[in-house]
């Protein structure tokens, strides 16, 4: 060994981890920056930090890296899954059917107008149905933050949370479904044809029910103290993103039935009320300039028309469907109004569903990713806008959420 040896070599070679930890702080910053500044949600900032050092940018998130840190993304979905889901009460539901009505109209009437204009783009039909599906689901992770953030609580956060968590189910159930009609585009075998979807489905329940009755048996045991309590929901998220992602099955509906399992079957309230918030913060910076990573301005400039009459017909069924029952369940035409607003972000939900399709059949998941990731890209830009924008016109956000 000479007299110098120990000295590292130059220029520096950076491991991954050096290039996690600088990207995590460029997300932090540009967050507060943009709260600071413009008085935007934080997420906006995590959002376009993650397109900046993206591919179609900067390029310091390269695809190599995108991939070794997609269990972040993974497992951060499944923290705002969950807490999505165990706020989904079933009880409540059968209270106000009006609700579901709601929900239903919503999803159903997004649906169908977003289909007809793209099919009237001339799209192929399965390609606006795939859209269309997509598009029924609203993405909770921008909700959530934004209604942390904002600490907001009122009637319209809360139809807008029991929304969002029905028609996340509706949208990953009917994608399912499409992958039938997937397979039978790309003569994929009788058998593919049929099981693959059920065992999407089924395994993805059952995977849900099985770690509901875990937690609920080990919280009983535990008892309510919190530090405990978070430590097992944290663990037993971590251990279904696993095993579905080892079982192939969808993460997205197993970790949705997790938590609307638990809360439901939950009845002597061995659980305590799930909010992550502050504690998995760094897991939600990540999932957001992760997210942003995965978009680039080019596919907007060449799917420009498509996305953008996406979007507005997406707008348009979503209020026609909450305008039409809301004041039924419980809202005035204006908060109605404010609550189709918040319903309109997308981000990870719709990228990792796009990412799953790519994965089956790469064409088809190129046509899709490019109208779908145009379409966040602009809901990027202004979806956490407006749900801020709703929660503070509802009056449910309260003042001293800015500092």
């Amino acid at each position: 060994m000479g007299a110098l040896d120990f000295l590292p070599t130059f220029p520096l070679a950076l491991g991954e981890l050096t290039w996690a930890g600088a990207i995590l702080l460029a997300g932090l910053a540009c967050g507060e920056l943009f709260r600071r500044v413009f008085g935007l949600p934080r997420i906006t900032g995590y959002l376009l930090a993650g397109i900046v050092l993206g591919p179609g940018a900067l390029g310091v998130l390269d695809e190599h890296m995108r991939d070794s840190a997609r269990i972040i993304l993974d497992i951060a979905l499944g923290l705002v899954l969950f807490e999505l889901g165990s706020r989904l009460d079933l009880a409540w539901i059968r209270r106000n059917p009006w609700l579901l009505a709601t929900s239903l109209a919503e999803s159903i009437l997004s649906f169908l107008v977003v289909y007809l204009v793209l099919r009237g783009l001339a799209l192929a039909p399965l390609l606006a149905a795939m859209v269309a599906a997509i598009g029924v689901g609203t993405t909770p992770s921008v909700l959530l933050a934004v209604m942390h953030e904002q600490r907001a609580d009122g009637p319209l956060t809360e139809h807008a949370i029991n929304l969002t968590a029905l028609n996340s189910v509706f949208s990953v159930v009917v994608v399912t479904m499409l992958l039938a009609n997937l397979h039978v585009e790309h003569q994929a075998g009788l058998y593919v044809l049929i099981l693959h979807p059920a065992y999407l489905l089924a395994g993805a329940l059952s995977l849900g029910f099985a770690a509901s009755v875990i937690t609920l048996a080990l919280a009983r045991w535990l008892g309510k103290r919190e530090v405990l309590q978070f430590i097992l929901l944290v663990s037993m998220i971590f251990l279904v993103v696993g095993i579905a992602i080892s079982l192939r099955v969808s993460v997205l509906l197993a970790l949705l039935a997790f938590g609307v399992i638990a809360r439901n079957r939950d009845r002597a309230r061995h659980l305590l009320p799930v909010e992550f918030g502050s504690n998995a913060q760094f897991f939600f910076v990540g999932l957001f300039v992760l997210t942003g990573a995965h978009l680039e301005w080019s596919n907007a400039v060449l799917a420009g028309v498509p996305a953008l009459a996406f979007l507005a017909a997406r707008f348009a069924g979503k209020l026609f469907g909450v305008m039409a029952f809301a004041p039924l369940s419980g809202l005035p035409p204006k908060k109605a109004g404010l609550l189709a607003l918040a319903l309109m972000p997308m981000a990870a939900v719709a990228v990792v569903l796009v990412h799953f399709t790519v994965q089956l059949y790469p064409d088809f998941g190129a046509e899709l990713a490019g109208i779908v990731l145009s379409a966040v890209l602009v809901m990027t830009l202004i979806g956490p806008a407006l749900v801020q924008m709703a929660l503070t016109l509802a009056g449910e956000a309260r003042s001293e959420a800015a500092t």
